[in-house]
């Protein structure tokens, strides 16, 4: 077996968020701020940087009001979340072959429950590393190391797939192999490629090739 250890980001990755957080960053600009924002604006530092510190770079004197809008719009939404195009089979096949799966995400650890009751996945995973879990988030390699530490892997022995370039900067600095999806629609498969991830898959298909 290639990779015993598979590790995967959540949002964008497993499940299909993309349009949910930029709806959200849209309300809670729009209401705190009465601003227009390009998606790139909002989007910049999802998957990486904590909800209090991409707030921070839209406006540092309005955070906790932003915040509070983002959540109270993006908390309901859960209800309508999806898992990402075939990654539910990809999960069940991987272990199904006995590969010890984990996720490391950006996301507090009470979101990552929402999700998880919306889509009932949480039982594929034996690890799950959250924002709570980590002083320093992507692209520092702690949440990956963590995740490693409690499989008992080895970075040699693990892959991390995330459809960010904060992911592929974590799975780089944590000495993992790095893999990019294109399916997140968050970033694009430029600047993906930019990071220079091992590998870019853009289906499921192409992913359980490259594990």
């Amino acid at each position: 077996m290639r990779f015993p250890v598979v590790l995967f980001d959540l949002d964008g990755t497993v499940i299909d968020s993309g349009k949910l957080i930029l709806a959200s960053f849209r309300h809670a600009t729009r209401t705190v701020l009465g601003r227009e924002l390009t998606d790139e604006q909002l989007l910049a530092g999802v998957g990486g940087t904590t909800l209090e510190e991409q707030m921070r770079a839209i406006d540092a004197s309005r955070v906790d009001e932003l915040v509070a809008a983002y959540r109270e719009h993006n908390m309901p939404l859960h209800a309508e979340l999806e898992a990402c195009a075939g990654i539910d089979d990809v999960l069940e096949r991987l272990h199904a072959e006995g590969r010890r799966l984990g996720i490391v995400t950006a996301k507090r650890r009470a979101t990552v429950d929402l999700a998880f009751e919306v889509l009932p996945l949480e039982h594929l995973f034996d690890a799950v590393v959250t924002n709570d879990d980590v002083e320093r988030g992507k692209p520092w390699p702690d949440g990956i190391l963590l995740a490693l530490e409690r499989l008992g892997g080895r970075p040699e022995e693990a892959a991390y797939v995330g459809d960010s370039p904060y992911d592929v900067g974590a799975a780089r600095a944590a000495g993992v192999r790095a893999i990019a999806v294109t399916w997140g629609g968050m970033y694009g498969r430029e600047l993906l490629e930019g990071e220079s991830p091992d590998v870019v898959v853009s289906n499921a298909g192409e992913l359980l090739a490259a594990l």
